[in-house]
């Protein structure tokens, strides 16, 4: 169930690379509604002239805590990286439909590109719960904060690929030699261009896959149409019918 909160920041980490790491907290009294892996939040950026709500992904949440990372790229994110704590925020959550879940044994590759790898943690936990641990694919243009590695770490057997070569594999996620093993679920966020390249691969072998479109939103309940995808079933709103979407959905 949707639910709208001022919530307030309790700590704020700035990761090399430029991401930040803000983890929020509810009133106290109050708790956060659940969330599932793969849904997102929409957050009120209350401090400059931004107008409209912004979506972010969930890198983790409980009922006490919501953590988001995010990657300073316009003026709404850029203020939103100057926040310190004690500061509130609107948010609200959680919107949109989510990964799905194995079936418990089943094997699953998840791949990010940069930003991209923020929901793959709670995901990455949910599947940790069922007894399965997966290979996350991170895919950088150079080397990734040290601490976020070790955080996808604890959860993941995680396969860096920078386009630089400065860490892990030099190339990109679809060259890496984990993507060319066979998967019973593959899951994919991160800038377009990568999400293609897996498609068109992923469509090549028969994989199962999954992609988290990051299409640009106002609203985030279906209102506006800002996010408006062409599938194979028609135009449909990523805010309420994604962002996650099955392989045979994306006409791509």
């Amino acid at each position: 169930m949707k639910k709208q909160q001022t919530l307030t920041v309790r700590s704020i980490s700035h990761l090399t690379g430029g991401s930040v790491h803000i983890t929020l907290c509810p009133p106290q009294g109050e708790a956060l509604p659940p969330m599932q892996p793969g849904q997102f939040v929409e957050v009120a950026i209350g401090k400059a002239d931004v107008l409209l709500n912004r979506p972010f992904s969930i890198f983790h949440a409980d009922a006490e805590s919501l953590e988001l990372l995010v990657k300073p790229l316009g003026r709404a994110t850029d203020v939103l990286a100057d926040y310190a704590a004690g500061d509130t925020m609107r948010v609200i959550s959680p919107l949109g439909r989510g990964f799905r879940m194995p079936a418990v044994g089943s094997k699953v590759l998840l791949i990010g590109g940069g930003v991209g790898v923020a929901p793959f943690y709670f995901h990455a936990e949910a599947l940790l719960r069922i007894g399965i641990r997966p290979t996350l694919l991170y895919g950088e243009r150079t080397t990734p904060d040290a601490s976020l590695i070790a955080t996808l770490s604890a959860v993941a057997d995680v396969k860096v690929c920078t386009d630089d070569g400065s860490c892990g594999f030099h190339g990109l996620v679809t060259q890496h030699p984990a993507f060319a093993c066979d998967y019973d679920l593959v899951q994919v966020c991160g800038p377009m261009p990568m999400m293609k390249a897996v498609y068109a691969q992923a469509r090549e072998r028969g994989l199962d896959t999954q992609f988290s479109l990051e299409n640009k939103m106002a609203c985030g309940l279906g209102a506006c149409l800002c996010c408006v995808e062409k599938t194979t079933t028609g135009n449909r709103c990523v805010c309420t019918d994604g962002p996650v979407f099955n392989i045979d959905e994306l006409p791509w």
